[in-house]
């Protein structure tokens, strides 16, 4: 009888460790980890990440992990969904190449288990770049992110709950069977439909994130303690592939294990803003420097992105997910800061409202093309005296196809974004370089506490 599409894909979860990881891919794993962490404690300031917290407390229980950027420390499945929410606050976390924020879901989960049992580094470092391999490859069995958007209204996020279980069931040393049972009591606790993105404020939107580790942390410890699924939930009549997957989803789903780290799709934010409005900004500054543009001599501004960035940041109500709102920031106040928050204070200058009606969104047939699920940007500024100038950027800063970040590039970001809070910056980044020595992962974690 052949293997089952679960039992398979647990089989290689459970022999999966960090000395069978190539260097660069631990590498990669370990500068994800840090910038998630960094991300939920600069996020628990948030509106989303205030909230979660003072949720996932209310909620009593055991003080197991920290919540990020606090003294308080909550029940592993609350922690990672705290730090979750937190982690996508405020849209300075990472994203990747199939798309979403898997980071804000992996990394805490992973951690809150981590924490909970005193798992060594070297366990974390495996179990955040397995929970990659799953979340990610289920996403793409699933027809990637704009496929299931489009197919059933969902938000292909909560696939990475999946991710997160099997990561967490690792860290818990679940048998093969057992990481059937977690992935299979994942499904019944995420979904997201779409409309989380009509929402003002940005809260259910992060909540999400922490709400897929919730279901992850929660359901490896439901299968750790006996509680069982279907033996195949991923590919059983009924199952998710068959709910929700393309033709060659199981294919998808299996190929390159071991060899095709997906962790290495990883990308990295530079600024606080939906990622597909990274590359508008970095052309758009391009040209303001480049040819000396004030923003008195700005007649027009024409954007040009895929069909599918677009319609994620077009004239969205979120403030940090609409690119004609945070592009008329960046051109009036000549540059965007990690450490600055500029809604909805600027709301209220009337240059604000006059840059926005001179900035157009279209989509660019070039793009459309080479990258349709891509995040590249064409910007063109006219001047007042009609002479129109043009830059393409194809991959944003910090973006895997670009080369990804270096850890020079990861410490100036949070001395940026955290400058004057009181955080040991360099010893975020040095614990983080040396996850594998740590004896207990808890280590790195402690060191995002509420500074002093």
């Amino acid at each position: 009888m052949a293997e089952s599409l679960s039992l398979a894909l647990a089989r290689y979860a459970a022999a999966t460790s960090a000395e069978a990881i190539p260097g660069a891919v631990r590498e990669r794993t370990k500068q994800v980890i840090l910038d998630e962490l960094a991300s939920a404690c600069f996020g628990n300031g948030q509106p989303a990440g205030d909230l979660a917290a003072r949720y996932a407390l209310s909620c009593g229980g055991p003080g197991e992990c920290l919540i990020l950027g606090t003294e308080a420390k909550a029940p592993a499945a609350y922690a990672a969904l705290a730090n979750g929410a937190a982690g996508h606050a405020d849209e300075i976390d990472g994203a990747h190449v199939v798309g979403g924020h898997p980071g804000a879901t992996l990394v805490h989960a992973a951690m809150a288990i981590a924490e909970r049992i005193g798992a060594p580094g070297s366990e974390l470092l495996n179990a955040v770049a397995l929970g990659y391999d799953v979340g990610t490859r289920l996403i793409e069995a699933c027809g990637g992110v704009f496929g299931v958007k489009d197919r059933y209204h969902l938000h292909a996020d909560f696939l990475n709950a999946v991710g997160a279980a099997v990561a967490c069931g690792r860290l818990l040393r679940l048998a093969p069977g057992q990481l059937c049972n977690a992935m299979a009591l994942a499904t019944f606790q995420a979904n997201g439909l779409c409309s989380l993105f009509r929402e003002r404020r940005h809260i259910s939107k992060a909540l999400c994130n922490g709400q897929y580790a919730f279901a992850g942390v929660s359901a490896a410890l439901m299968a750790a303690a006996g509680l069982e699924g279907c033996d195949d939930v991923l590919g059983e009549p009924g199952g998710l592939l068959d709910a929700w997957g393309v033709v060659d989803g199981a294919a998808l789903l299996t190929r390159g294990l071991g060899d095709d780290y997906k962790v290495m799709g990883a990308n990295f934010k530079f600024l606080r803003a939906g990622y597909p409005i990274h590359a508008v900004i970095e052309a758009t500054m391009t040209l303001v420097s480049r040819h000396g543009i004030a923003p008195g001599n700005i007649g027009s501004v024409v954007v040009g992105m895929p069909a599918n960035a677009m319609r994620v940041v077009d004239d969205r109500l979120m403030h940090n997910i609409c690119v004609q709102d945070v592009l008329s920031v960046a051109l009036l106040r000549g540059d965007l800061h990690l450490g600055e928050s500029y809604f909805p204070a600027i709301l209220d200058d009337p240059a604000f409202a006059a840059m926005r009606a001179r900035i157009r969104v279209r989509v660019d047939p070039d793009l459309e093309v080479s990258q349709p699920d891509g995040r590249g940007a064409v910007v063109t500024i006219t001047t007042g005296a009609g002479v129109a100038v043009s830059h393409r950027v194809d991959h944003p800063r910090g973006h895997s196809l670009r080369g990804g970040v270096t850890w020079a590039d990861l410490s100036a970001k949070w001395h940026d974004a955290m400058g004057g809070r009181g955080y040991d910056i360099d010893a975020w980044v040095g614990r983080a370089q040396r996850l594998e020595d740590l004896a207990d992962a808890g280590m790195l974690a402690d060191a995002f506490a509420k500074a002093e």
